[in-house]
């Protein structure tokens, strides 16, 4: 059975409540009626408001994506096996022919990476080799002799290692042979029943008979009493001695440190360079526990696969998740003005002027006849509670209103109750860090060439505003300067009261506040009566008084 492909559906950089419950409420959706895999996804913190009313529905919160870009994950990983550092040299090299791959992957029993056995390693082992003790060098086992010469074991235990003695050919009469072979050496011999019984005697540790000799009766009980190994192969003697250093375990001359290796997660952008730069072909990609699972190589880098995203409650592109450039974009379900955000290919865009988009969503449900379970439809209700302050806000429309009401009786809540109390979640923040309430709604802006952002946090409690206040004046215009923003804006909105204490810092700020609303401002602040609204009293108003100077 084909995997179905992976959608994340994501919201902007400092999620809200509609951010994050339109994630999962179209999620939930789209794996009804879609094909793929539609996966709920955050771009940034979660607030508390969001927090309780995740808990509230016993919701799972989204995965934390904070950037888009092609990860190593995304390409076309070789699924390679790896090998284990006892085979020997011919049949990683076969392996390698059969792969059509210069790299192979030594692993552990556990599937670790041990290290990396190259074409260019096996070639240079082949030439460098001119010691006939080697093989014991290597220790290597008799396993390999025999499956490198295709050869067969009359006497003996092919488990055993080779760990003294030398390869030795015996093409000498017996006579001579006595002066060179020694005690554990590997006779090379041909059908000489002379050479093989004095190779016994002088206590060879193996005798290889070539061309398919037919050993005696008598060799073969002399051998098994001297623990002496017979291997029969149909190759003469030269193409044995060629053949029998390839018989050499990997793990001679494996690499095993300063290796390039790359986890799943890695960025594109940020091993390119290391792999263009490096001559080797192939790199092992290697899981945060050591654990190896396939190579890439330069060639997997052309086209990296793009991650596929939905995006919900924004459209702007100094909102978006980070490098939103790099993926393809198939859907936006949006409520707010249009944007900068660009699409590779054509994507099906779906924006209304209403107060949230989860009263966008309940209408897709309905239009594809899909029942809302209860937890769902508290998502999208606690959605729109949160971006019309429970109707409060200029924003909302009576369609808002209604499929609201029509949410809680689904979601078995009282409307008023309920939405007090996820309020209450959301405005406890006197005990919040500065940058965590700064960050908490901040989206950011461009509007004839001056860039601004704008922060918002709801309250219910006077007191709490005065202290919250009090402490962003003393760091929001270093979190301007951090932010390379020209000005920055913040509202600290009672729900309540249905005002908003806006502070301002940067250069023109003071001067665009007044302009807009026509007031007298405060040096760093004013009080903004019926204004609760970013998105349909604050932003128009700036914009049209930065578009008319």
């Amino acid at each position: 059975m084909t995997q179905k492909e992976n959608i994340f559906i994501i919201g902007h950089r400092n999620p809200d409540t509609d951010s994050i419950c339109s994630a999962i409420s179209y999620a939930y959706l789209k794996n009804k009626i879609g094909n793929a895999n539609y996966i709920p996804a955050r771009a940034g913190k979660i607030n508390e408001e969001t927090s309780f009313v995740l808990k509230y529905f016993n919701e799972s919160s989204p995965e934390l994506l904070l950037d888009v870009g092609s990860q190593v994950k995304d390409l076309e990983i070789s699924m390679i096996d790896g090998i284990s550092e006892n085979i020997s040299l011919k049949k990683a090299w076969n392996i390698m022919e059969e792969k059509a791959k210069a790299t192979l992957v030594i692993t552990d029993d556990k599937n670790k990476l041990d290290g990396i056995i190259t074409l260019e390693d096996i070639a240079t082992s082949y030439m460098n080799i001119y010691e006939c003790n080697t093989l014991a060098t290597a220790k290597t086992p008799y396993e390999n002799v025999i499956e490198t010469i295709e050869g067969e074991l009359i006497v003996g235990n092919k488990d055993k290692i080779i760990k003294t003695g030398k390869v030795f050919i015996a093409t000498a009469n017996p006579d001579l042979m006595e002066e060179y072979i020694e005690k554990n050496d590997v006779i090379i011999t041909g059908n000489r029943y002379e050479s093989q019984l004095c190779a016994i005697e002088m206590g060879a540790d193996c005798i290889i008979v070539c061309e398919g000799a037919k050993i005696s009766k008598t060799i073969t009980k002399l051998a098994n009493e001297r623990n002496c190994i017979i291997i029969t192969t149909k190759f003469d003697t030269f193409t044995v001695a060629r053949l029998i250093h390839q018989s050499i375990p990997v793990s001679f001359f494996k690499k095993k440190n300063n290796l390039i290796t790359f986890n799943p997660n890695d960025f594109i952008s940020s091993i390119k360079e290391t792999i263009t730069k490096n001559k080797r072909r192939d790199f092992p990609i290697i899981s945060d526990d050591g654990t190896y699972i396939g190579m890439i190589s330069r060639r997997n880098l052309i086209s990296p696969k793009r991650k596929k995203l939905i995006i919900v409650d924004h459209n702007e592109t100094s909102q978006a998740v980070k490098n939103i450039q790099d993926a393809e974009i198939l859907e936006i379900i949006d409520h707010h003005r249009i944007g900068t955000l660009e699409t590779v290919t054509p994507a099906y865009f779906r924006n209304q002027p209403v107060g949230c988009t989860s009263t966008i969503i309940y209408q897709m449900f309905k239009e594809n006849n899909v029942e809302i379970p209860k937890n769902i439809a508290g998502l999208m209700c606690s959605a729109i509670i949160s971006d019309t302050l429970l109707f409060r806000s200029p924003t909302c429309t009576n369609l808002d209103e209604q499929i609201a009401r029509e949410l809680a009786k689904l979601a078995q809540i009282n409307l008023e109750e309920y939405a007090f109390n996820m309020f209450r979640a959301g405005s406890n923040l006197v005990d919040k860090h500065h940058d965590e309430i700064l960050r908490q709604d901040f989206k950011k802006f461009t509007i004839q060439d001056i860039s601004f952002g704008v922060g918002q946090i709801n309250s219910i409690d006077f007191e709490e505003e005065k202290i919250i206040s009090d402490k962003l004046k003393t760091v929001l215009n270093d979190f301007r300067k951090e932010e390379k923003l020209d000005m920055i804006f913040f509202m600290i909105t009672n729900i309540l009261d249905k005002s908003t204490n806006l502070l301002f810092f940067g250069k023109g700020s003071k001067e665009l506040v007044e302009n807009a609303f026509d007031i007298d401002a405060n040096e760093n602040n004013c009080i903004l009566k019926d204004v609760v609204s970013r998105k349909k009293q604050l932003i128009p108003q700036f914009a049209i008084a930065l578009q008319g100077e």
